[in-house]
Parts: C-alpha cells; structure tokens; sequence
C-alpha cells in the first residue's frame, strides 16, 4: 500500500496541497490522512470536512520523529486494521524531522506492509527571505530528504522570490525528481499516483529530536469534552525552539469576526495562526503564514480552537492580546 509523505516548514501550505488531492481522489479509492502538529490542541484536523471515503487522523502535541513514534505506529496499526485504506498521506508538524518517520516506516513493524513513495517537500519561497529559516536545521533538512518539491503561496510570492526559490532547490543534491508550481495550492494527482519509491536517505535524526523524550500515550484528555460556556481553556508546550499555545471554547459562544480578525493581526507578523471559530458570520477557518489570514466556511465543528506557534524568542507574546482572545466570545 503507497504511503505519502508531505513535509515542510511551518505555514508552507501543506494542509491546503493535501485538500487539493483529496479533491481528486479516485472515486473507487479510500484514502487516510494522518496530520502530526507540533501544537496541543488538533487544528489542523478540524481543518479536514467529513466524508465517507476519507479518514482523517490527527496526532497533536509533539511532532512524529520523537514525541510521538511509539502512538504513530499504534495509531498506524489501528488505522490500516480498521479502514484498510487504499493510499496513506502522512502530513508531519512544521517542525519535524522526516528521518525518524521514514525510518519507522521502513522498519519490521511495516515494511512488508506499506511502500513509502516519493517524499513531496512544500516550500514557500517568501522563507528563504528570512535568514533564521535558511540556517534552521529542520527547515534545510525537511529540503534535503525530499525526493519532489511542491512550490507554494505563489500569489503571494514576487517573481524575484520565486526565482530565489528554484535556484535554492537546483543547489540540492541529488536532484530532485519534480519541481512543481503549486498555483493555489494545487498538485495534481498524476504526481502522486505516478510517483516512485522514496530514495533512501543518509540523513539521521538530529540529536535536539532525539532528546525530546515523552511518555508515550493513545489516550486523550484534554479535549475529549468541549470546555464549560464562558470557561475557556488554554494549553501550552515548547519544544524546537518554538512556543505553542492552544485556546478553546464552547461550541455554543460566537465571534465576531471582524474584531477576533483585528486581535489576532496585532500578533507578530512570524506568529503562525491556524483556528476554527463560531462566529456571527457562522462557522470559518482561520489560517495565517507569514503574516497573510485567510478566512473560509466551515462545517459545525465540536467547539472553537485557535493555536498560535511562535519562535521562543518572540514568546511569550503579549498577553494582553491572549486575555483579549480568551474573553472575546459573546454567549
């Protein structure tokens, strides 16, 4: 069974590249899609809508190469067993180091069992503006292991970044299978159906993985209930060198979407920003990168969530704005 993986930075585009393939998925095919975030609290699960053919499994709150190895391949066993999908896609946080998950999955538990196919890395080409992401181990690594790259945020991006972005991934060797312009965020399948076996890579786990040792756990908590009407709730963890904060409220308590639109555009512009919201307007998604939000409908969801993920030496950040945040749902 072909297993994807779809790496890259924070904010790359990768949840959105994802939409666009199930939006071509073969009608006679069962896909599953598993999504690691770096947060604690599962957005980027919430950002998938419901549908028969398509399982979606989200594993928050570390990313797959440490963290969270030993629940990833129970979590793959139970997933296979039980859905016996046609076609896995594997969506690691920002922040994780694909060496770990390809070693995993080529190991004794299912290398019999799965083929890894060509590893697609999304690479905004507005990152390689910012001399942090460039020198930023992960970042360079995620490029590295890749064996196809999938061009992102290109209406946001300026010819002369685009240009910057092609000549970044030409200096990679080997070269890479496939350099595609993903124009709103779009791959076209053939890329994914027609793709090869993953290329074996000499990378190792980087030893800041390897340290973040965390007792392994299937079990859910804090958010297996919705928190009480006017009691949110917040989470936080740090690892990487990057600060998560999760927030949570009660399905029944609305936004309005203007003023939670303002409050969040007073974060720092490196602050990544995904959220589902009950707002006046009704149920929307929120997703910002690189300073840029993008709102869009959503279905009724089991309660409103945001996570803000900002390098630790921008947090914490100001709490003012996280208090304005925590009170401004309207019963």
């Amino acid at each position: 069974m072909p297993v994807h993986i779809i790496t890259g930075f924070l904010g790359s585009g990768k949840t959105t590249l994802i939409h666009s393939l199930i939006e071509q998925k073969p009608v006679d095919e069962t896909w599953a899609i598993l999504v690691n975030e770096f947060g604690q609290i599962g957005i980027d699960q919430a950002m998938f809508d419901a549908r028969d053919d398509v399982v979606i499994k989200g594993l928050p709150g570390g990313c797959l190469c440490c963290q969270l190895a030993f629940v990833l391949q129970a979590a793959l066993v139970n997933l296979l067993s039980r859905s016996q999908p046609d076609r896995v896609i594997i969506e690691p946080s920002g922040l994780g180091h694909p060496a770990g998950l390809l070693d995993l999955l080529r190991g004794d538990a299912f290398s019999e069992v799965v083929e890894v196919r060509d590893i697609i890395a999304t690479l905004d080409p507005r990152r390689l503006d910012d001399p942090r992401a460039r020198q930023h181990d992960t970042f360079r690594d995620q490029l590295d292991m890749a064996d196809a790259v999938a061009l992102t945020m290109l209406d946001q991006s300026t010819p002369e970044q685009l240009d910057a972005a092609h000549s970044f991934v030409a200096q990679r060797w080997p070269p890479r299978k496939w350099v595609h312009a993903a124009t709103q965020g779009k791959l076209p399948f053939a890329l994914l159906a027609q793709s090869g076996q993953a290329k074996g890579s000499d990378l190792s786990v980087p030893a800041n993985h390897q340290q973040l040792a965390a007792t392994p756990s299937l079990e859910g908590s804090f958010f297996d209930f919705p928190p009480a009407p006017g009691k949110p709730q917040r989470e936080t963890g740090a690892a990487l060198g990057y600060t998560s904060t999760g927030l949570r409220w009660h399905p029944s308590e609305r936004f309005d979407l203007d003023r939670l639109a303002t409050c969040l555009g007073e974060l720092p512009p490196e602050a990544r920003i995904k959220g589902v919201f009950h707002t006046s307007s009704g149920w929307k998604r929120l997703n910002r990168a690189q300073g840029t939000l993008s709102v869009e409908s959503s279905a009724w969801r089991q309660d409103s969530r945001l996570e803000i993920i900002l390098p630790d030496a921008l947090a914490p950040h100001d709490k003012t704005i996280e208090a304005r945040l925590l009170s401004m749902a309207m019963v």
